[in-house]
């Protein structure tokens, strides 16, 4: 899902839902809890403060991004998708809301899922005229390649990534080979790991794609690159996000809108406060990616990820509810 790579909030007219309702008459309340990290430990801060906060009876059910739009939009479950990449599935998204199957919360990574080139913070920091992919195209001599020291490397992903073949058609478009520089199939998820880490550790030059959230960027700190275009929905459909396409032109990569997405049913059914939470709650990529690298050194679970997140940030979660919520929250971990 991760690789293949406006929000509407509720606001007054969600609000009005179920004006009657009160928080006990939450109920039983279904959170999808997809299978990446960022997802599942979102959906276990749902959970507890759902429960703790406002007397929801909630259930973690598996889910991945088409499988649990598509039962959301068809059949009404579950209940709240807390981390539903919309972007990559608008016609579900779109029929879901037109039934009036679900409606959407809060964009939860208010900047975005984002992808793109990067280079380590400490190198930016020493080169702060390397700010875009012109720039770096200026220096392949920084960045010289593992098998042929006399050009510049450009890590990419592997094959079948979507963001390999974005990679891969950028590099075209700004004339890597001309430029002197190569592009380097790191073979699998774990060499483009290992690539970084290596790069980092040793504080040496370092460029190619990656991702957030992630628990790698948390771990280590670094600097997206500038495309020196403004994002082109039309050539990015035409050729950036085509294989095969022979012409790509130079064009920004969007950020992918991830949002809350809640059923009708429930929002009606749980009343304003519990709306009004799922339409505050939101973090950037910058917290998720230090939460998620806390979980992979710790080997936490999700549970234990939302209860670590809970304690060390009260002054971001206690912002999402009311004072007396925040109290049973806190009294509960």
């Amino acid at each position: 899902m991760k690789m293949l790579l406006a929000s509407t909030v509720l606001a007054a007219g969600l609000l009005g839902l179920g004006g009657a309702a009160s928080a006990a008459e939450c109920g039983d309340v279904t959170i999808a809890n997809m299978n990446w990290q960022s997802a599942e430990v979102a959906a276990n801060i749902d959970k507890l403060i759902l429960e703790a906060g406002y007397g929801c009876k909630a259930e973690l059910v598996v889910g991945d991004t088409v499988p649990t739009l598509t039962s959301m939009a068809e059949k009404g479950q579950p209940d709240i998708a807390p981390e539903a990449w919309v972007s990559l599935q608008p016609e579900i998204v779109n029929r879901g809301l037109t039934d009036g199957k679900f409606i959407k919360a809060a964009k939860i990574l208010s900047d975005g899922a984002i992808q793109g080139w990067w280079i380590p913070k400490y190198f930016a920091d020493a080169n702060p005229d390397i700010k875009t992919i012109p720039d770096l195209m200026k220096r392949p001599d920084l960045f010289p390649a593992p098998e042929d020291k006399s050009k510049g490397a450009v890590f990419n992903g592997p094959q079948g990534w979507g963001g390999t073949v974005v990679t891969a058609q950028l590099f075209k478009a700004y004339g890597g080979d001309k430029a002197g520089f190569t592009l380097v199939d790191t073979g699998s998820a774990a060499g483009l790991d290992g690539s970084i880490a290596k790069a980092y550790e040793a504080k040496q030059p370092w460029v190619g794609y990656y991702w957030a959230p992630t628990a790698l960027l948390g771990k280590y700190e670094m600097v997206k690159l500038g495309y020196g275009a403004e994002y082109d929905a039309a050539e990015w459909k035409r050729c950036t996000s085509v294989a095969d396409c022979a012409d790509p032109k130079e064009n920004a990569w969007p950020a992918d809108n991830v949002e809350t997405l809640v059923t009708k049913t429930f929002a009606d059914r749980a009343g304003p406060d519990v709306v009004g939470y799922l339409n505050k709650r939101a973090w950037t990529n910058d917290t998720v990616n230090k939460l998620i690298a806390w979980m992979s050194d710790n080997q936490a679970s999700g549970e234990e990820g939302a209860k670590y997140f809970l304690k060390n940030n009260e002054a971001l979660w206690t912002t999402w509810v009311s004072p007396e919520v925040a109290t049973k929250v806190k009294a509960s971990l």
